[in-house]
């Protein structure tokens, strides 16, 4: 090994982690899990990693032992002048990854993270440039210099461009990167353009080329222009945003970044999803000794009260009743898929149209049909353990998580050919026995109820081919070391382009 190798691989990295949510503190999504397992899978790699979020008043300080730090931030906010916010820290949990709370009663002492009953928060543009200054602030306050800083979606994509302007001759942030991680493109942060004025980088940047955007203020546009890289968490999902279909407005421009986009797809924490050692499900159970999953699947079909039948496939569902998620379809499909000799299993809340519309489905179909409205971590794993399959009709999906944890429980996903899903899930076939799931492509209810049928007529006519993909599904693994890996990649890639930059 070369000398330039060998300090390239004993070079440790001072990472900054921002992001609106993180698991277990608070969740709404697919971006906590990443935010809670991806800091401490790089500091596995040896990676110096601090994570910063608000600190929500969900976030129970005793109960995760945070402490508070000594003195206020001070938080610059143009012309609402300067703002000032508490610090907590505590670690994330079965890590020594610390994790920095920004604390404003203001803008975080609320029931919710972003909105209420459906709801967006009036000020989440003042909360969220509140929270992008704060990280910045803290940085300072720690004295901590960091290589990279890695924010994700709209509410931390300010961030690049804080660091591009206000930042730019801050010697704490002399050679610091910025990588913007895409969770869902679909959301964007778009506002009033007086949020320009809070947000004090100079109105010259208020142009189409930047944050401008039909006369508003669009904070993830300008964080994929400034950033230094861009991640969108699958490769199907990289291609995708750069088509009008998944590109919400912003296809145009992300292909004319395509030069700085990447496509890393995101791992799973295997330490709380996998039958083995899972707590939450009546028996463990691995790909040596199946046994465990009967008795899941019989535990479940009395949790939910549907008839304790071993000899009918049970299709799970967990996930929120949002468009996006395909509910439209399953809505369309549901009458033609309960005329198949089948149970389903759904857990999930979102549109109020939907919870309403599945809670009478499940009225109608009483012995065939079950769900739960709301959120409950024990049901997801339950579901997971003691499904045969598993549904996920997604009109869209940066990446998928549920469609992983269905591999490792042997509960073989049945998923539409989108984003992360299309990434992770071989189709099957039938002649090689090969393939994890089944997939369709077509965002059409037929498609949806003919692949249904497929999973379904396997299950009953071809056991040892459904035993085959079920065994082929459980051997796959997707862990955040892959993840991390390819993560500290990109950031070592960020770190050679800005010290080339500045030469």
């Amino acid at each position: 090994m070369k000398k330039s190798q060998k300090r390239k691989v004993m070079y440790k990295l001072k990472l900054l982690i921002a992001a609106s949510e993180v698991v277990p503190f608070a969740k709404s999504g697919g971006l906590a899990d990443v935010s809670g397992a991806l800091p401490k899978a790089l500091r596995a790699l040896g990676h110096d990693v601090r994570v910063v979020m608000p600190r929500y008043y969900i976030v129970d300080r005793e109960k995760y032992g945070l402490k508070r730090l000594e003195g206020t931030l001070g938080v610059p906010m143009g012309i609402m002048g300067e703002a000032w916010a508490g610090i907590y820290e505590g670690v994330i949990p079965d890590s020594d990854v610390p994790v920095y709370f920004i604390d404003h009663e203001g803008f975080f002492g609320r029931k919710g993270l972003y909105d209420e009953e459906g709801e967006g928060y009036g000020d989440n543009d003042n909360r969220f440039i509140f929270f992008s200054r704060s990280v910045m602030q803290l940085a300072k306050m720690l004295r901590f210099k960091p290589d990279v800083i890695h924010v994700n979606d709209w509410h931390t994509a300010l961030i690049p461009i804080l660091l591009n302007t206000t930042y730019r001759n801050d010697p704490d942030f002399k050679h610091a990167g910025t990588l913007l991680s895409i969770h869902n493109l679909q959301h964007q942060g778009k506002f009033y353009k007086g949020a320009m004025d809070v947000l004090d980088v100079g109105w010259e940047h208020f142009n189409a080329n930047e944050l401008e955007e039909y006369d508003g203020v669009n904070f993830l546009k300008g964080g994929i222009v400034h950033a230094d890289a861009i991640n969108a968490v699958s490769k199907k999902y990289a291609q995708e945003i750069c088509t009008p279909e998944f590109g919400w407005g912003l296809d145009t421009l992300i292909k004319d970044k395509a030069y700085k986009l990447y496509g890393i797809l995101n791992g799973v924490d295997y330490d709380e999803w996998s039958p083995a050692v899972d707590t939450l499900i009546p028996r463990t159970f691995d790909l040596d000794d199946l046994g465990g999953k009967e008795v899941c699947k019989l535990a479940l079909q009395k949790e939910f009260d549907l008839p304790q039948l071993s000899d009918i496939p049970i299709i799970g569902l967990v996930g929120r009743l949002a468009e996006q998620k395909g509910i439209t379809l399953l809505s369309a499909a549901i009458g033609k898929l309960m005329e198949l000799d089948i149970q389903i299993v759904l857990l999930g809340a979102g549109e109020k149209w939907a919870e309403h519309f599945f809670m009478d489905v499940a009225d109608k179909y009483p012995e065939k049909f079950a769900c739960y409205v709301g959120y409950q971590n024990d049901l997801a794993h339950q579901i997971e353990a003691g499904s045969d399959l598993f549904l996920m009709p997604s009109l869209f999906e940066p990446c998928g998580l549920n469609q992983i944890y269905s591999l490792r429980y042997g509960t073989v996903p049945i998923v539409r050919a989108t984003g992360g899903l299309d990434d992770t899930i071989e189709n099957y076939d039938s002649e090689s026995k090969s393939g994890t799931g089944f997939k369709f492509y077509d965002a059409t209810p037929e498609a949806l109820i003919g692949t249904v049928k497929w999973a379904v007529d396997t299950w009953y006519q071809d056991k040892t081919g459904f035993e085959q993909v079920r065994r082929n599904a459980m051997q796959k693994r997707f862990d955040w070391k892959e993840a991390a890996q390819g993560y500290e990649d990109l950031y070592r890639h960020i770190i050679a382009g800005r010290l080339s930059s500045s030469e």
